[in-house]
């Protein structure tokens, strides 16, 4: 009976090393977080025509008093009724 309690401490001994080899002291550090990525090179700002409502790009609009333009004849058809 001695050699079954002597048999059962030691693998209990045995058992709570295996336990503390197999998990790390420290706990490891977790992926990192990205930083929000930028908006791609290509993306550009979109605004609508005023008189139209096309949706151009902002570089290729026409700037008027009224707002923003797809083309030059827009602009001139919205700034003649506004004066009007």
């Amino acid at each position: 009976m001695k050699y079954l309690l002597l048999i059962l401490v030691l693998a209990l001994v045995f058992f709570v090393l295996g336990l503390k080899r197999a998990r790390p002291s420290r706990p490891e550090p977790g992926p990192k977080r990205e930083a929000p990525k930028a908006p791609a090179a290509g993306a550009q700002d979109i605004v609508a025509c005023a008189e139209c409502g096309l949706h151009v790009p902002l570089a290729d609009a026409l700037p008027g008093l009224g707002g923003h333009f797809c083309s030059a004849a827009h602009r001139h058809a919205f700034e003649a009724r506004s004066r009007s």
